[in-house]
């Protein structure tokens, strides 16, 4: 049975709105903001923009740092559609409103006795835009969080819903799970879920030589193996974690506090704070920030343990590469982080996923690595650094993350995704007009062109 409605706002609308992201780099001017709570609601925002040209934007909590939500035409905010929907205890799946926050979605699910199978590091983004943007977590046996999905509800610009599974219409269905928000405005998500599960994870320093030659048997051997390394040092901070069927036996809300707070955030930024106008103090505070607290523990409720807080802001680059070439490709980002020149004060960040069969899925049909890079969000620091790597990571064929900075297009991509042309024939089914597009997707995907003429359609007010 769905969750009962606490309120029914009108759906309210303002013009000249600012928008921007979560770390603050992305900004946008909507002509027109609107806010649905409800599936009618949502199918009448589309219908009104789209029937006045308006280009339609849909944006969650804002945690990309790519201008995907973008836009100067109409822009909808999905946070109001938040409920349960739907739960089947015995057939292990739920349905829900696509702007659940995921922290929410997994505080209702435990309530039910369920839970998400894997998660990613933060749980403030959106249900919507976290699929959209193919979000993972760690763990070489398990998929990205839009594998999870059984099933999605979605709007096109006609106002028509579109229910979408592998039984229904399945290359649709395989291009919305990961859709880059090219195809139409998500309303409900189906996921296949899982009985509650506790994670013991220890967070120890390893020699960083020891980690790079052992990575691929700790990811095989651990459930869920991530790893940092800090420029200029020879040390990797390892997070190592074991599914248990041990009772929950979670730190203290101070210790808690006191870690994900005021050490991972309070401290970090201060960091970042004296590297940005003091560069040659890298070296000696990475060293220091290597060097550890000895081994931490936590045994916890599995969501309460794949997320942690993040206050600190930052920008980041990730590139997922076939697992094979993971080594080669950890190893050239660290010599390029090495580099003086570069100022490169926050630490590489190695997970591992399984493959999947979503069409534009980094992952797509590879268990993979990803290597993330982090730096300063102020000011254009970064962009040498970053150009750097995602040079590197040409060499191994790697495919970006779709939530965070890249300056790949349709044409580097195309060659990278075995589906790729049958995600944009589903982007021509489903969104002929383009009323989804802006300048980020038809970069990435190309311009929205005439199915036989091959003319670019009418541009909507972006």
């Amino acid at each position: 049975m769905a969750e009962a409605k606490t309120d029914q706002p009108k759906e309210d609308r303002e013009t000249a709105y600012h928008w921007r992201n979560w770390s603050r780099e992305q900004r946008c001017r909507p002509e027109v903001m609107t806010h649905p709570h409800t599936r009618e609601g949502l199918i009448e925002a589309v219908v009104n923009a789209t029937t006045a040209g308006r280009a339609v934007k849909v944006a969650g909590s804002g945690h990309s740092f790519t201008p995907a939500a973008v836009t100067d035409g109409a822009m909808l905010r999905i946070e109001g559609m938040n409920r349960i929907l739907e739960v089947d205890r015995p057939g292990n799946r739920v349905k829900v409103e696509a702007g659940i926050r995921l922290g929410d979605l997994n505080r209702k699910l435990d309530r039910h006795g369920l839970a998400l199978e894997n998660l990613g590091d933060i749980d403030k983004q959106t249900l919507a835009g976290a699929i959209s943007t193919a979000t993972h977590g760690t763990g070489a046996k398990w998929r990205n969080l839009s594998a999870q999905i059984e099933a999605i509800e979605i709007v096109t610009a006609d106002g028509v819903l579109h229910e979408l599974s592998e039984a229904s219409d399945p290359d649709a269905f395989r291009a919305a799970r990961v859709g880059i928000g090219a195809l139409g405005a998500i309303y409900s998500v189906t996921m296949r879920t899982v009985a509650p599960f506790r994670i013991e994870r220890f967070d120890r320093t390893r020699p960083l030589g020891e980690v790079l030659a052992g990575m691929d048997k700790l990811a095989d051997e651990l459930d869920h193996f991530e790893f940092y390394v800090f420029p200029h040092t020879d040390t990797a901070l390892c997070r190592e974690s074991t599914r248990t069927d041990a009772a929950a036996d979670p730190p203290s809300a101070v210790a808690t506090y006191a870690q994900e707070v005021v050490l991972e955030n309070w401290v970090a930024g201060a960091f970042a704070t004296v590297t940005r106008f003091v560069p040659a103090s890298i070296p000696a505070l990475s060293k220091l920030a290597a060097s550890g607290s000895g081994v931490s523990r936590k045994l916890d409720h599995s969501f309460r343990v794949f997320a942690s807080e993040r206050q600190l802001k930052f920008t980041e680059m990730e590139y997922c590469v076939p697992r094979a070439n993971a080594r080669e490709a950890v190893e050239g980002v660290l010599e390029i982080a090495n580099r003086r020149d570069l100022k490169v004060a926050f630490p590489i960040e190695v997970r591992f996923v399984a493959a999947d069969d979503a069409m534009l899925s980094p992952s797509f049909e590879r268990d993979s690595c990803y290597v993330a890079v982090h730096f300063d969000r102020h000011g254009e620091g970064h962009k040498p650094y970053f150009d750097a790597v995602e040079s590197l990571m040409a060499r191994f064929g790697g495919r970006p993350h779709w939530g965070k900075r890249h300056t790949r297009d349709d044409a580097d991509l195309r060659g990278l995704y075995p589906r790729f042309g049958d995600f944009l024939a589903v982007r021509e089914r489903l969104d002929p007009g383009g009323a989804f597009a802006n300048e980020y997707t038809e970069r990435v995907l190309g311009p929205v062109v005439e199915p036989v003429a091959g003319k670019k359609r009418r541009r909507r007010k972006k």
